[in-house]
């Protein structure tokens, strides 16, 4: 199955991660849907009864695709609905790929049904269609939006996944090593290009200065490059758009005094041309600067130093 925006990510993460992940859902929906119970009696007398929603419009993202579209796709048939998948038109080859397993499959025409489009048409169409009962979005808070808007005239239910700049609070217990390096390369996954990725690190400020360095260490070790080559272990980010946007917040964590332990604005040496951004991890920043609050999704890290948890819970909040 292709990786995201048609082959950004690592062929060795394409085929372990991106694709893998797919298998990986259909089997925890066959163990958590033998333990379903259609039919349930609370302890008040009440009877709980599940039933399908009806038509459910599905949209994915193209960051995750595969892993999306499971997510999505599998419940909605399993439950008793029909469903309209819309992906990514960034990444309609996977969807195209699961459109053809599911026809092997022997599900009845009119189950599934695939559209493929931009948010603005189709994604638009099917969450103001009378027809469409509910709505499940997974995208930029943006779009989540514009959908949850279309989709209130006719009381559509929604349900929806959105950006996010997720706190990763290392307390000061912890294995700072182990904790700051997993802290890391979760970020540096998939390029950054994951809506809970770990992007703020909160450490204690007494670790702090030993936090920076083990940040700097495993930070320098992602070898940056064509994804379809042996050895490389992050490709580009999915298009231009991300690409300028990535640049431009680089660029406001220098102008706001960040301080670059590694990378920074620019692509890596080597590479003049592509997608390619530095994997790049900030020390010094607050919660007041540009790259502490705004969801980068790239391979970009801020690191936040706290006083006590309350501090940390505060700032993640």
């Amino acid at each position: 199955m292709m990786a995201p925006a048609a082959s950004s990510a690592p062929k060795t993460m394409s085929r372990e991660q991106q694709a893998d992940v797919g298998v990986g859902h259909l089997q925890g929906y066959i163990d958590a849907l033998k333990r379903l119970k259609l039919r349930e009696k609370l302890p008040n007398g009440d009877t709980v009864l599940r039933e399908p929603i009806g038509v459910c419009g599905l949209i994915t993202p193209w960051n995750w695709p595969v892993n999306q579209i499971a997510l999505k796709v599998i419940p909605a048939l399993a439950t008793g609905c029909t469903c309209v998948l819309k992906p990514s038109e960034f990444t309609p080859l996977n969807a195209m790929l699961y459109a053809e397993m599911i026809e092997e499959a022997g599900f009845p025409a009119g189950v599934f049904n695939l559209v493929n489009g931009d948010g603005i048409h189709a994604g638009a169409a099917l969450s103001k269609h009378k027809d469409i009962d509910m709505m499940s979005f997974t995208g930029s808070t943006r779009a989540g939006v514009q959908v949850a808007k279309a989709a209130a005239d006719t009381v559509k239910r929604v349900s929806q996944e959105l950006g996010g700049k997720s706190a990763n609070i290392i307390l000061e217990d912890a294995d700072l090593n182990a904790a700051v390096k997993s802290g890391v390369l979760s970020m540096m996954s998939n390029t950054g290009q994951s809506c809970n990725a770990p992007s703020r690190m909160l450490v204690p400020a007494k670790l702090y200065d030993e936090a920076v360095k083990i940040a700097k260490s495993v930070a320098e070790k992602p070898v940056v490059g064509d994804p379809k080559a042996e050895g490389v272990t992050m490709g580009p980010v999915s298009n231009r758009t991300q690409f300028e946007k990535i640049q431009r917040l680089l660029q406001k964590g220098v102008e706001e005094g960040a301080a670059i332990v590694v990378g920074g604005p620019g692509r890596p040496n080597g590479l003049e041309k592509g997608y390619f951004v530095k994997p790049t991890v900030f020390a010094n920043v607050n919660n007041a600067m540009t790259i502490a609050r705004e969801e980068i999704f790239g391979p970009v890290l801020v690191m936040i130093p706290y006083k006590d948890e309350e501090e940390a819970v505060r700032i993640a909040n």
